[in-house]
């Protein structure tokens, strides 16, 4: 399968039309953002490991049931996925407090919570994807409650798998963003990517970060730390 026309490029990968209409490539880069595109730099390597690294727990997902957009690695740095119609809302789920989480709530970074949380935010860049609720996500026509509740309930279902797997890789799963997407038949699928760009990742004995927010921070050693968390990732394979 190769590459034809450029459909979309965003702040992470690239998305290219294949000969047939339902697959699509998507090329992961090592561009860098934060703080909705403020912030911008470059994490070497990181477009391989996120792409590796996404494909590799997608693979494990859909044997556990959870339909996803995944078919096939074909590089390093790309990826054939099921074409889809991106629901525009991000989707996270937390296990422990931190970034804006605290910041919004006052709540010290790394208080673990009662039970996971789970937020919805409007994918909107112009309006800095604001914080929204269900009958917001409706009222915008964003999606439908049945597709509303599908969408949490593979969110948690996703949260509980990883959580268990990092946790065997001595890592502990912070938080993370979810995306999902309609297939041309309607059905929900899970979509975008898994990495240490969409999830908090702290080594479980030092409660060292391992994720994204060492670039957004500027605490040093991000290639590192991503490099750290495949590593992990492959020794468990």
């Amino acid at each position: 399968m190769e590459k034809k026309e450029l459909l979309y490029e965003g702040k992470a990968k690239k998305v290219y039309t294949t000969d047939d209409p339902a697959l699509l490539i998507v090329s992961y880069k090592d561009d860098a953002t934060a703080f909705n595109g403020l912030k911008k730099g470059t994490i070497s390597g990181k477009g391989a490991i996120n792409n590796q690294m996404s494909d590799l727990l997608m693979e494990r997902l859909e044997k556990a049931g959870i339909a996803t957009h995944y078919v096939q690695m074909l590089s390093d740095r790309d990826t054939l996925v099921k074409r889809v119609q991106i629901v525009p809302l991000e989707v996270i789920v937390r296990n422990i407090a931190a970034g804006s989480f605290s910041k919004r709530y006052g709540v010290e970074e790394g208080r673990v919570l009662p039970s996971p949380t789970l937020e919805l935010s409007y994918k909107n860049d112009e309006l800095g994807d604001p914080l929204l609720n269900h009958y917001h996500a409706l009222a915008l026509g964003l999606c439908t409650q049945e597709e509303l509740a599908v969408i949490e309930r593979y969110a948690f279902a996703v949260n509980d798998f990883l959580k268990n797997f990092w946790q065997e890789c001595g890592v502990t799963l912070v938080d993370f963003k979810l995306e999902f997407g309609r297939l041309a038949d309607g059905t929900i699928v899970l979509a975008d990517e898994i990495s240490p760009d969409t999830c908090r990742l702290w080594d479980s004995a030092t409660g060292e970060k391992l994720d994204k927010d060492r670039f957004r921070r500027d605490l040093g050693g991000t290639e590192d730390a991503y490099a750290e968390v495949m590593r992990r990732l492959r020794s468990h394979d």
